[in-house]
Order: structure tokens, then sequence, then C-alpha cells
């Protein structure tokens, strides 16, 4: 019965005080969470939001890795169109090291311009330039030196998981199926996709090649914990408006993506079912009812006071976790 606990670190307040009391927080939560039998603790990668989504996965991984001992550390996604790829590898052989092999993550390829922009990557190319950075960590974290633009080059530290770190392809197109089956990796769709997981697995067997497909369940949702969800949906509903409208604000004609939805109201999500309140029995009840369900926990969604979020996640550990 797995347990996430979600820190993407929307809704980051103006003041430096309480914005530097909510990353604070987060490490907390996120050793908290570990002593608690929390199975994963992932975070995401955003550049250039208003509401503050969390820039710098690497760093906040490497500090949570410093902090727990036994939960899997994940990057859903990160961007690693946006990266120089031999200094990528260094980073993330680091925290594998620090972590002792529970660091794990999606290489997503972003879609939003102005990230491009502002950290200097090519856009209309960002899928030949994806390419070579995943080509580009699968040699660094070999044995051998190779060559990179010319010169011979040995990328160090090697990482602690051999032969690398655990990682997926994301996206939602038969490109992205693609590129995972050339590489021989897994593919991470955000949402299940029959024809499109066919695809993939087509493509592994012309390239000859294995992998496997992790999507989501089609009700997946995003929860927080409280005695009485009628009288916190009022209380805490705004905050996940927050976050969905700064979401939806990246909308692209034409571009698929899982968690866009009607945000005019606090109803709107509420009906949506990707957020939900849910009493510590609710919780019990859903997961006796199908052990293997990931609860994703997000206690501190678009921005809800660091003292609330902490009553939802301690509410969880204390009458959900302790029961199971």
């Amino acid at each position: 019965m797995p347990s996430t606990l979600r820190l993407n670190m929307t809704g980051s307040e103006a003041d430096p005080e309480l914005r530097s009391a909510r990353y604070q927080a987060a490490i907390d939560m996120a050793e908290y969470a570990d002593h608690n039998g929390f199975a994963y603790i992932n975070v995401e990668e955003h550049h250039c939001a208003q509401n503050g989504w969390l820039p710098s996965p690497l760093t906040m991984a490497a500090a949570i890795a410093a902090r727990t001992h036994n939960a899997n550390i994940g990057i859903m996604a990160l961007l690693v169109s946006l990266y120089d790829p031999v200094r990528l590898a260094e980073d993330i052989a680091v925290i594998d090291l620090l972590s002792r092999g529970r660091l794990s993550f999606i290489a997503g390829l972003g879609y939003r311009e102005i990230e491009f922009h502002a950290l200097d990557k090519p856009f209309d190319t960002r899928g030949e330039w994806m390419d070579h950075v995943l080509e580009t960590l699968l040699k660094a974290w070999g044995d051998e030196p190779f060559e990179y633009r010319g010169e011979m080059i040995t990328v160090t530290p090697k990482p602690y998981t051999r032969p690398h770190p655990m990682f997926l392809v994301g996206g939602m197109s038969k490109v992205a199926a693609r590129r995972a089956a050339r590489f021989g990796l897994p593919f991470s769709p955000p949402i299940h996709d029959a024809e499109l997981e066919a695809y993939y697995y087509e493509q592994l067997e012309a390239n000859g090649n294995l992998g496997f497909v992790v999507a989501p369940p089609d009700d997946f949702s995003l929860v927080f914990v409280d005695e009485s969800p009628e009288q916190a949906w009022p209380e805490i509903g705004s905050y996940f408006l927050n976050e969905v409208r700064e979401y939806n604000s990246w909308k692209r004609a034409g571009l698929a993506r899982p968690m866009e939805m009607p945000s005019a109201s606090v109803e709107e999500i509420r009906a949506s079912g990707r957020y939900e309140i849910l009493t510590p029995s609710e919780c019990i009840d859903r997961m006796q009812a199908d052990p293997e369900r990931n609860m994703v926990m997000h206690p501190l969604v678009g921005g809800v006071p660091v003292d609330r979020a902490w009553e939802s996640l301690r509410l969880y550990c204390d009458e959900v976790l302790s029961a199971i």
C-alpha cells in the first residue's frame, strides 16, 4: 500500500522569510514521511512560474536524500532538454550516491517556450537535443571513456546504481514512445493510453530492446486529508484552484495534458475528482479495497499555510498509516 509525498512547491510566498520557511517545511515533511513509511517522495520542475513552482529539482532531491533513509526520491519530471548533459550526468550521479540508489526520474522534453528561452536552450530542435542528452547520460554513466564533441572524456563520479540510475522517458506522443524504445528505456506517459503503449512495445521489438510502461491509473488524484471535508473545501479549495490556474495558463493548442481541467471555480476543481479532500477512514477504505493503489499526498498544494499542511500530513500518518 504505497504512499507518495508530492512536493512541487506551488504558491511560494513573496516574503523571503515565509518562502524560506516553506522550503524548510518541505524538507521536514520529507523526513517525517520517510520516518512514517512513505514509499516515495516526488518533486517536479518548472521555470518562470508565477506561483513559484519548483525550478531546482536536483537541489531539492539532494536535500531530501540527506534527510531520509528509505523512501525513493523521484523527479517527475526532470526536463532534461534544459540541461547540459555532462553536468546533468555528474549531478545525478552525486545524488544517486548520496541516496544510495534511491533516486529515479522521468526524462521530460518540455513544451513551454519561455523555459527554453530563459535557460538558453533550443526550442524548435528540442527533440534532437533531448536525444543528445539521453545518449550522453548513458555513455557518461558507463565504465569506458567516450568521444564527446571531438574529445575523449571520462565523467566522474560513477553513480551508485549500476548500470545507471533508474529513469524513464516521459511523453504522450508516438515520438516519445519511439524515443524510449530506441534507447531501450522504460516509457512513462502521464495518462494510460492502450494504443500508445502497444505502439511502444512494437517499437521495442523493432529495435531489439526490452522495456516496460508505467502510467498513472485513470482515477489518479492528489489527496489532502481532513476530518471534515465539507468544512475543509471552502478553506482549502482556493489553493487547489491557484495551482490549477497556473498550470492551465501554460496550455498550448493541440497539446494534451493530463491535469488540465476547468478552473472557473473551486466547485469545478472538486467535480473533476483530480484533487480530493478525504477523511482518514475514506483513505483506509480506499487502500483496503485496492492494496496496490498509490496514495499521493499533496499537503503544500498551491500555497496552503504550512501549519495547515502539517495537519493533513500528520493526520494521514497517525490515523491512516498506523491503521494500515
